[in-house]
């Protein structure tokens, strides 16, 4: 975790102090208070040329004559100048207004910033039971959508952003900041992207399948460290990755890994699971099987082996088991019997 000091200028914090003395004078300083200010004026002309020269620029108050008391050839006006001196000590409390108000402004700022800081600073793992689905809003105002069964890991700081994809399928929305891309590690590959949104998924024989539905994405090849921790990036070149554009879909893992363009409805069947839905349009029942029961504890075994190639086409809710078995005996002439709590026999009836 990086730390991140704050400092002020010296101009600044000449402004501070003068601004700090010139309370003190207003509630009337005691013998300590007077011998630390005649140290603090006679450590730097700058601390007495920003105390009185910015005091005669304000010179509309009848207050702090003390200040002429307290110090009366300290500060000597120029031969054009008409204020008379007590004037220019009264002026004082204007100029407290006014630093002050700077003063709280500047804090203010610095602590903004630290907030942002401190909230930028993550270090921990998410991730989903079967049949659950979460929301998770990050530091910098990206979005990460985890679906059933996933675990990442999400490092972020004032440096880097970083996730790392153990298992499951996630959809990322990344907010833009171009000093700081984001990676999402997955397996040996690298996916990166500046501001755009992106799914990713592993899937049961540990292929990657990457959907852009925003901008565009740079992916790499990653090589793990042997102790096995994240560590920071650099930023992918398009020169060394694969670039992946809105639309497009890279399948990782397989024997050829091509580029494919994917339309508009099959991106939002894909991405249906953020809602709580599973849609089908024409796949065989094995392949729908499948994706059931990434969102359910129970396992469906088909009997026969020409049940396996029917087409599957309707709308379920994920994990709905009871909606299922009654849809695919109504409208597709699918019987079932259920062996306990935790199996389904699907047979032509």
């Amino acid at each position: 975790m990086s730390k991140v000091v704050y400092k002020l200028e010296t101009q600044q914090e000449c402004y501070e102090q003068a601004s700090q003395w010139i309370a003190r004078l207003d509630r009337g300083l005691n013998v300590q208070e007077v011998q630390t200010l005649k140290e603090w004026l006679a450590g730097s002309g700058k601390n007495r040329q920003v105390l009185f020269k910015m005091a005669e620029i304000w010179d509309k108050m009848d207050a702090l004559s003390r200040l002429s008391e307290l110090f009366p050839n300290t500060h000597k006006p120029t031969a054009g100048a008409s204020r008379p001196y007590r004037a220019v000590a009264a002026s004082a409390l204007v100029v407290l207004a006014f630093f002050c108000a700077w003063a709280a402004t500047m804090v203010a700022e610095r602590f903004i910033e630290q907030q942002q800081v401190l909230a930028a600073v993550v270090d921990r793992i998410y991730e989903t039971a079967i049949g659950e689905h979460s929301s998770v809003n990050l530091p910098d105002g990206s979005q990460l959508v985890l679906n059933t069964n996933s675990q990442v890991k999400v490092s972020y700081t004032d440096q880097h952003r970083l996730l790392v994809l153990e298992r499951g399928e996630i959809h990322v929305q990344v907010a833009h900041d171009k000093s700081r891309p984001l990676s999402v590690i997955v397996g040996d590959k690298v996916v990166q992207a500046v501001g755009t949104a992106f799914n990713i998924e592993i899937n049961s024989d540990q292929k990657i399948e990457l959907v852009v539905t925003d901008g565009k994405v740079l992916v790499a090849v990653h090589e793990t460290p042997e102790d096995n921790t994240i560590e920071l990036l650099p930023e992918i070149s398009p020169n060394t990755s694969v670039i992946v554009s809105e639309g497009e879909q890279l399948v990782l893992g397989g024997e050829e890994e091509t580029i494919e363009k994917v339309n508009p409805k099959e991106i939002q069947v894909k991405l249906s699971w953020r809602d709580g839905n599973l849609v089908f349009r024409g796949e065989p029942l094995e392949s729908a099987v499948a994706e059931i029961s990434r969102y359910t504890q129970v396992e469906f075994v088909i009997l026969d082996e020409k049940l396996k190639k029917v087409r599957i086409a309707g709308l379920f809710k994920a994990g709905d088991v009871k909606g299922l078995l009654l849809t695919l005996r109504e409208n597709f002439n699918i019987s079932y019997q259920r062996v306990g709590d935790s199996k389904v026999l699907l047979s032509a009836e």
